[in-house]
Order: structure tokens, then C-alpha cells, then sequence
């Protein structure tokens, strides 16, 4: 860039003194800041703009791998599935054998049983279950003063607005006692 010095600004200025002259220096000065500042602005907004595309495409980056990484999950889960679901056939197949030949009926339990069962396993081990505490009387309103410290303090219960107040109180007129 440029090289500007101490002696070479000196130098500037005394021409600008001279070229320019006294009466008008401030207001050329005045005019030449304005417009660096305004320059120096459109850099930083073009620099922001830069900026902003750039995390824009790292953002779009982060996306596409998370997107890959739930498709990925996503085919692992079916995968898992599908090999438990042929478990299970496999096991109702074995278990239909056993009943056609009539050895240990008693003991086997019914083909619906088995499949429910390992369903609820497979969901139980897929899904963790999330407790949630029920509230009761969720509707009761619940005060922050208990009614044992407002007797106690005599504090007021029912308490009135001003508008109400000033009617109360006030003195009735001479049409209103006539």
C-alpha cells in the first residue's frame, strides 16, 4: 500500500495550506472525512456480505452431513428390524412346527402372544420411556399467603378499587336526599 509518513503528511497539508487556502481547508477536510468514512463502511458491509455467504455454506455443509447421518440411522434401525422381524418368523415358523406335531401344547404359549411381546420389547428398546409426574388439582388456585397469616395479621380479604371507594364514600348530593 501506500507509504505515508509523518514528514510526507507535513508535506500534504502545507500544500493543501497553500493550494487551497485557509478559508476553505476545513470544509475540503470535512468533505474528504465524510467520504473516507463512507468508504471505509461500504469495505466492512462487503467484507460482512462475505462473511455472512460463508457461514451460509458451511451451514448448508453441516446439513447435508446431518441429513446423511439420519438416512444412515434411519436405514440401521430398518435393517435391525427387519432382521428381528425374521427372528420372529423364524420362531412362530419353529413354534407352528411344534404345534402341528402336537408335542408340548400345554406349554408353548399362542403365536399373538410371542409377536406382541417382542414388539413391546423392540419398541421399549428403541424408544427409552419418559416418565412424566401427573399434577393434581392442577386448577386450584394456590396463593402465596397462607389464610392462617392473614387472620393472624389481619389482613384484609376482600379488597375494594378506588372507583369503588369513591363511591362508597362519597357524600350524597342535595337532589339525592330530597
Amino acid at each position: 500500500m501506500f507509504d505515508l509518513g509523518i514528514s510526507k503528511l507535513v508535506m500534504i497539508g502545507i500544500v493543501a495550506l497553500i493550494v487551497i487556502g485557509p478559508e476553505r481547508l476545513p470544509k475540503v477536510a470535512k468533505t474528504l472525512g465524510t467520504l473516507l468514512g463512507k468508504a471505509q463502511r461500504y469495505v466492512n458491509d462487503v467484507k460482512r456480505e462475505v462473511n455472512q455467504a460463508m457461514e451460509v455454506d458451511e451451514l448448508r455443509k453441516v446439513k447435508t452431513s446431518i441429513e446423511g447421518a439420519a438416512r444412515d440411522l434411519q436405514q440401521t434401525v430398518r435393517t435391525h428390524a427387519s432382521d428381528f422381524q425374521k427372528g420372529v418368523n423364524q420362531v412362530s415358523s419353529e413354534l407352528n412346527a411344534l404345534d402341528a406335531d402336537g408335542a408340548d401344547q400345554a406349554v408353548s404359549p399362542p403365536l399373538e402372544e410371542l409377536q406382541d411381546a417382542s414388539k413391546r420389547e423392540f419398541v421399549s428398546a428403541v424408544t427409552p420411556v419418559v416418565y412424566a409426574p401427573v399434577r393434581k388439582d392442577w386448577r386450584a388456585r394456590r396463593t402465596a399467603v397462607p389464610r392462617w397469616y392473614k387472620a393472624r395479621h389481619q389482613v384484609r380479604k376482600n379488597v375494594q378499587s378506588d372507583a369503588a371507594r369513591v363511591a362508597r364514600l362519597r357524600l350524597p348530593t342535595d337532589k339525592e336526599l330530597h
